[in-house]
Formats: C-alpha cells, sequence, structure tokens
C-alpha cells in the first residue's frame, strides 16, 4: 500500500510539467498581450519594453517555461500577480478552502440525496416509487447549473428575501450555491446508485442472505450497498475533481472569494501567472483526490488491496500466460 501510494505521489510530476505545458502553449497562441492590460494606451514603446523586460517576457517561449517550471519545482513558486503584486500561491491559498468547501458540501448533501433514492429505486424497480426517484434525478441532471442559480437568487434572495444573493459570511450564504452544484450531482449519484445495485441484487449471495432469514434492511445496506459502492465511489471521485473547475459558475455568480472567481479575474486581465497558478492546483486537488478515491476503494472492497502487491501482479500475469 505504502510504494503504490508513493508511486501515485511520484507521477504527480509529469502530470504538472504537462499541464503546465498545455497552458503555457495556449497562452502562447492566445492573442493579445498582458502588457497591453497593465498600462494604458497613452504609454510609451519604452515603457511597454521595461515592463516587458521586468516581466520576463521578452525571452523565448521555451525560457519563460523552463525557469517557471523549476520554480515551481524547487521553490513551489507560482509567480507574482499581475495586478496585486502578491505572490499566486498566497493568493490562491487564502481561496482554496472556499472552493474546497463548496465542493464538498455540495457532494456531501448530493450523496446524502441520491443513494436513498438510488437504493429505493432498485429494491423497487419499475414501480411508481422508481419511476418517481428517477424523473426526480433525470430533473437535476438536465437542469443547467446557471439557470438553476439564477432562478434560485430570483425566488429566495430577490423575490422572499429568506437567502443572501451573495457573501459566504453566514451559514445562510452557502445554501444557494452548495445546493446549485449539489442537485446536478445528487440526480447523477442515483442513476449510478440504482444501476450499480440493480446488479447486485440479482447476485447469488444475496438469494442466500434472503434464505437465512435476515431482514430486508440488513440483505440491502449490508449486503447490497457496499458492494455497490464502488460504482458509486469513482463517480463520487471524478465528480469532487469536476466540481472543483465546475464551481467557477457558482463563485462568479453568487460572488464567492474561490479559486474559480479568482481565474476568471484573471482571464479578464490577462494576468498569466494567476492563471497558470489556478489551473496547477486544480490539477494537483484531483489528482489527490483520485488518488485518496482508489485508497477509499480498498477499504469498500479489500480484495482490491493485493492488486497492488507485486506478488499478486505476478501471479496473475503467471495465470494469464499459462492460460493463453
Amino acid at each position: 500500500m505504502t510504494k503504490y501510494i508513493i508511486r501515485r505521489l511520484l507521477w504527480l510530476i509529469p502530470v504538472i510539467i504537462g499541464v503546465l505545458a498545455i497552458v503555457f502553449i495556449l497562452s502562447a497562441i492566445t492573442p493579445g498581450d498582458p502588457v497591453d492590460a497593465l498600462l494604458s494606451q497613452e504609454a510609451t514603446l519604452e515603457e511597454r519594453q521595461e515592463l516587458r523586460e521586468k516581466l520576463g517576457l521578452n525571452k523565448p517561449a521555451y525560457i519563460q517555461f523552463f525557469n517557471y517550471v523549476a520554480k515551481v519545482v524547487t521553490k513551489a513558486d507560482l509567480g507574482t500577480s499581475y495586478q496585486t503584486k502578491q505572490p499566486v500561491a498566497q493568493e490562491m491559498l487564502t481561496r482554496i478552502p472556499v472552493t474546497l468547501k463548496l465542493t464538498f458540501a455540495s457532494v456531501i448533501v448530493a450523496l446524502i440525496i441520491a443513494i436513498p433514492l438510488g437504493v429505493i429505486s432498485a429494491v423497487r424497480p419499475y414501480s411508481w416509487i422508481d419511476n418517481l426517484s428517477m424523473g426526480v434525478a433525470l430533473f437535476g441532471v438536465s437542469i443547467p447549473q446557471f439557470w438553476f442559480a439564477l432562478m434560485g437568487l430570483l425566488v429566495f434572495a430577490v423575490t422572499l428575501h429568506w437567502l443572501p444573493a451573495s457573501g459566504i459570511k453566514t451559514f445562510a450564504g452557502w445554501v444557494l450555491p452548495v445546493a446549485m452544484i449539489g442537485v446536478g450531482n445528487a440526480g447523477n449519484f442515483a442513476r449510478v446508485t440504482r444501476s450499480s445495485m440493480l446488479e447486485v441484487v440479482k447476485q447469488d449471495y444475496i438469494r442466500t442472505a434472503r434464505a437465512k432469514g435476515q431482514k430486508e434492511y440488513i440483505v440491502v445496506l449490508r449486503h447490497g450497498l457496499r458492494n455497490a459502492l464502488i460504482p458509486v465511489a469513482a463517480n463520487v471521485g471524478n465528480t469532487i475533481g469536476v466540481s472543483l473547475g465546475g464551481a467557477i459558475i457558482a463563485e462568479t455568480i453568487f460572488s464567492l472569494p474561490g479559486v474559480g472567481k479568482y481565474m476568471i479575474d484573471a482571464i479578464y486581465n490577462r494576468n498569466w501567472p494567476a492563471i497558470q497558478g489556478g489551473v496547477i492546483m486544480l490539477a494537483l486537488a484531483f489528482s489527490i483526490v483520485m488518488l485518496l478515491m482508489d485508497i477509499l476503494y480498498m477499504f469498500i472492497d479489500p480484495r482490491l488491496m493485493s492488486m497492488t502487491r507485486p506478488q499478486a501482479r505476478k501471479k496473475k500475469s503467471r495465470i494469464v500466460s499459462g492460460g493463453v
């Protein structure tokens, strides 16, 4: 297990470098110049050249890329923001907690709604409960997040005045952003849970458990749901990674000081250090989340833990080669 985790962590280095390369290529081919966004139209040519030299923009792109990667790998330096003149890493660290809270709170809310709906639908397939549950799930998947957010603002903030339109100073400020992301995730989780449970309830060990006289809720929850959780956990991991970037919509609409809002402002101002730093942070967070989900799979199904051992992989390869 330890060697597996170390190996996965080492793979983060080429992943981050690859992400950096893609961002640099896109920034190089994107029309426009950051100097134009930082200086007024009355700036002289000498002032523009001086600023380009100060920011290191006068060097070839491959030298800029090499210097940036060296600073990120050796010093964890993500550069300095063009607008605030502050280190990007410092600004990102103050905004990451907001994005993480928003993402994980929305996923937790979605799981609380989705797992009961998926289990009930699988236990009573093609009944009116199943049709109603999957109809609600389909509604959650189909509705655009930005439309749901705007309707929530119109109804609960503008008309009823129950919730604030922006800000997270109080608990009420989190309700609309979390609900906006959570509703769509709940529909997706419910459909995956139902599909996985339908496969599990047909297995022999479920019939055996019922034949032994165990109570139905024990059969469904202990024997059925636990074995159906791996596809759900995989979907949750992907959703968390996507939500880290998808929170941009919620943070922009509700004016939340998260990574998404920070990156949107950086894109408008052509603040490339901030854009690159945001992309790196999101890629790193996504990779760590996927590693944690892989570890969680092994706790859900301990049989998967043996697949990470070299002896088990060699034995499996011998069996496959012998069968061929």
